[in-house]
């Protein structure tokens, strides 16, 4: 393949021959098709015994096998994976007791990191390594998710300090309802804009003060015990003036829409991929053992969830990657419980990648950036749409310097906000992308306070990544890619209602994050007490042998 046809997907005139029909194997096959692979599916739809899937790269041994579990956990279906792997008890945590997810999420992610693993592995053969087969499980994608859950709380329970989950404090969790029976999320990352908006609602001062924590931590705690009165005020007025009260208070205030609503239209490539300039060739594998992307470098300049989410899975997969972070640090290094001086939950989202501090405030900061991402493979970022722009940092502002660099933009709205201003986070895009109705049981539709559409936005970022470097390779073309967590939403509506939320006998008990991690030790590895994510996938030379 040539620049001239660059425009192609990457995986054009690849061919992958798939076996099964469980959701993760579903999942897997329509993401490699959007790479263009053509998938030929085993006659009868089963799968190999053992497992929920298999994909094969015809001619060449590599691929990726899909079970349920590791062997001997005897996980055999999303509502065993979500009760061992601790998604039950963080979904229910808000609301009293487990509750089951009624999208098949577990699969979902593992069907997304089996399309990497393909992924990578023809990465690699492109770049003369040899044919790995990888092997991913339904039970590893859950475990993946739960990891800053159960980092965190092992961390705090080390520290002998209150959890979350302990039932001391009082409160329900969102969604609002207006009096014209409009339910709806509010966000804002800002305390001054939190306490103006509940002001101009008229909250009691003691009832906005008391739920600014829980509503601020429930990102890393999968619950928010907020005060009965904040739930009055909005139930008094209707839906319009409590939206204009938002904006004006730069808050946002997001109704959830069920998902017959939702309307967007799905970008013509999952990754809205595209070409920038030309492009040598990416370096060989070296030598086997350390990953599929062993060699590559990728520069981050992320935070929260999706970003670091994504760079973890990079660098999981064998890149060197480095942090670009402000000076003093990321301020989430700090951030309560700490595991040997570093945020629990931060160490879980980062570990193993080096860090720099420059100030892109600064001419002289943007240009020490700009030549560390110049010097990458890849460079991946969260900021707000038109940031890297600003900075001199987009593809650009890169161009002359790195043609051939790959660009991921992880954003979140990708244009599709309900309203201008309104934060891109997980909630909000939950409810305004349709999730919450598809999670709706005997409470009605609510987001979920597990964080669904961060983490698998990073996995989409992380695919991305992927699918830029193929492109490299096989068009001699640098790429930019934009994915966001509307993109989250859009293949967990495509995914639909499962089946784990409806009872049967034989499932196992819902474990808590730390027990889930204790009864999976190979998917982590324990650094200062607290267990931090291995990679999802195991990968090995395609005529034997073992490799990671």
């Amino acid at each position: 393949m040539t620049a001239a046809t660059a425009a192609a997907p990457p995986l054009a005139g690849t061919a992958v021959r798939a076996a099964g029909d469980a959701p993760p194997l579903r999942v897997a096959v329509s993401r490699l098709r959007a790479l263009g692979c053509a998938v030929e599916e085993e006659p009868g739809g089963t799968a190999p015994p053992g497992l929920a899937g298999r994909l094969r790269l015809e001619g060449t041994g590599a691929g990726c096998d899909i079970a349920w579990s590791e062997p001997g956990a005897g996980l055999e279906d999303e509502r065993a994976v979500q009760a061992a792997c601790g998604l039950a008890h963080l979904h229910g945590r808000a609301r009293g007791g487990p509750r089951f997810l009624p999208v098949d999420y577990a699969s979902v992610c593992a069907g997304v990191l089996a399309s990497q693993a393909v992924a990578a592995a023809a990465l690699a053969l492109d770049r003369g390594g040899h044919a790995l087969r990888a092997s991913v499980s339904v039970a590893g994608a859950a475990l993946l998710a739960v990891a800053p859950y159960a980092a965190a709380e092992a961390a705090a329970r080390r520290e002998s300090a209150p959890g979350p989950g302990t039932g001391t404090v009082p409160g329900q969790p969102p969604p609002f309802r207006s009096a014209d029976g409009v339910r709806f999320e509010v966000e804002t990352l800002d305390a001054d804009a939190w306490l103006r908006f509940w002001e101009a609602l008229g909250a009691p001062r003691e009832a906005i003060a008391a739920g600014w924590a829980p509503f601020q931590r429930r990102f890393a705690t999968a619950e928010c015990p907020l005060p009965a009165a904040l739930f009055a005020v909005p139930a008094a007025l209707p839906f319009a003036d409590t939206a204009r009260t938002a904006r004006a208070c730069g808050v946002g205030a997001v109704p959830l829409r069920p998902p017959e609503e939702v309307r967007e239209r799905a970008p013509e490539s999952p990754w809205r991929l595209g070409p920038t300039g030309p492009a040598g060739a990416l370096p060989p594998v070296p030598p086997p053992g350390r990953g599929p992307l062993a060699g590559l470098r990728v520069v981050e300049a992320t935070n929260r969830v999706q970003g670091p989410l994504a760079g973890l899975l990079l660098t999981l997969l064998g890149a060197d990657t480095v942090r670009v972070e402000p000076p003093g640090g990321d301020p989430m290094r700090g951030v309560p419980p700490l595991a040997g001086g570093l945020s629990a939950r931060f160490a879980a989202l980062n570990h193993g990648k080096g860090a720099v501090e420059h100030d892109l405030g600064t001419a002289a900061g943007r240009r020490a950036a700009a030549a560390l991402a110049a010097g990458a493979h890849v460079f991946l970022y969260n900021w707000p749409p038109g940031r890297a722009e600003r900075f001199g940092l987009g593809a650009d502002g890169l161009a002359a310097r790195a043609p051939g660099l790959v660009h991921v933009h992880a954003d979140g709205w990708a244009g599709e906000e309900p309203a201008p201003g309104t934060p891109a986070t997980d909630f909000p895009v939950q409810a305004h992308g349709g999730v919450a109705h598809l999670l709706a049981d005997g409470a009605g539709p609510a987001p979920s306070l597990v964080t669904l559409t961060d983490v698998l936005g990073g996995l989409l970022a992380a695919e991305a990544a992927l699918a830029g470097l193929l492109l490299r390779s096989r068009a001699g073309t640098g790429a930019r890619a934009r994915t966001a967590l509307v993109d989250a939403a859009r293949l967990l509506r495509a995914a639909g209602r499962g089946t784990a939320h409806l009872p049967r006998t034989g499932t196992p008990a819902a474990a808590d994050p730390v027990a889930a991690a204790a009864a999976f030790p190979a998917a982590f590895t324990t650094v200062h007490g607290v267990a931090l994510p291995r990679a999802p996938w195991t990968f090995a030379p395609a005529g034997g042998g073992s490799g990671r």
